[in-house]
């Protein structure tokens, strides 16, 4: 049984307004979802949609389509429910973890494997804020490390509460502002755009230049995690860890240029 997540169900009522969402046969929806339908005032229905009407059979026709089947209900005593399969579980198995909430998926799910990436990326955040700290490096360098740590961890916490991801600024530029000097360095910092790495830089350009291929791989990662299709579940994660990218290459560019000096 597949779980419909709060992140799928706005991007499919991204342009529309019902009156009622019907919830497809064999899914459920999750507690968050759910909550999103109830605050747009949206009511919920397992029922099938009116089907338009059909010319009216003989009396003594004889249908032999079977009944809709509605979505099984959790027993009382069990806790978790396998979002793959529906199963039910009164103990979490081994081989599993928690997607959202009590709905479980296998620890090789490609959103685990998302989330694995995220979290070792922010471990390697603080690993360079520690270095650098005992180095006698940049404090400011050590503060913008750490707004795209919090960044992170914001969008780690909203991915497991399925909640949406918003965010406003990285290192105190907008979006706009991240796009500009990502793609024109040598107007706002006299540095040329994506400087290939050499140990001459210094260790601390390295390792921001190793943080910005980290964020690169959890974006390939989110990528897996949320396609469906053609489609993308979690935009606004995965548009969030590009802008990521590119906050993390001004940041190259800027302590070349000497601001982290």
């Amino acid at each position: 049984m597949k779980v419909i997540t709060e992140a799928a169900l706005r991007v499919e009522l991204k342009a529309t307004e019902p009156e009622v969402y019907y919830i497809p046969e064999g899914k459920i929806l999750s507690p968050a979802a759910r909550e999103y339908l109830q605050q747009r005032k949206i009511k919920i229905s397992k029922d099938k949609p009116p089907a338009v009407a059909e010319p009216e059979a003989s009396p003594n026709a004889t249908s032999n389509a079977p009944a809709a089947a509605s979505a099984p209900q959790m027993p009382p005593t069990a806790k978790f429910i396998d979002e793959e399969t529906g199963a039910f579980f009164c103990e979490k198995p081994e081989h599993m973890t928690h997607l959202h909430g009590n709905v479980l998926v296998g620890k090789n799910d490609p959103r685990i494997l998302f989330r694995g990436k995220l979290d070792s990326l922010q471990a390697q955040i603080v690993l360079t804020q520690a270095t650098i700290h005992e180095e006698g490096g940049s404090i400011k360098l050590i503060d913008d490390l750490g707004d795209i740590l919090g960044v992170l961890r914001e969008m780690m916490r909203c991915d497991v509460l399925d909640e949406e991801f918003k965010n406003e600024r990285i290192i105190g530029l907008n979006h706009a502002e991240l796009r500009e000097r990502s793609h024109d360095p040598m107007k706002f910092y006299n540095i040329k755009q994506m400087l290939l790495p050499d140990y001459t830089m210094g260790k601390h350009y390295a390792m921001l230049n190793q943080l910005r291929t980290q964020i690169r791989e959890t974006e390939v990662a989110a990528n897996q995690a949320f396609r469906n299709g053609r489609k993308c579940t979690r935009p606004d994660i995965v548009e969030e860890l590009n802008r990521l990218s590119s906050a993390m290459h001004i940041m190259m560019c800027m302590y070349l240029a000497g601001v982290y000096k």
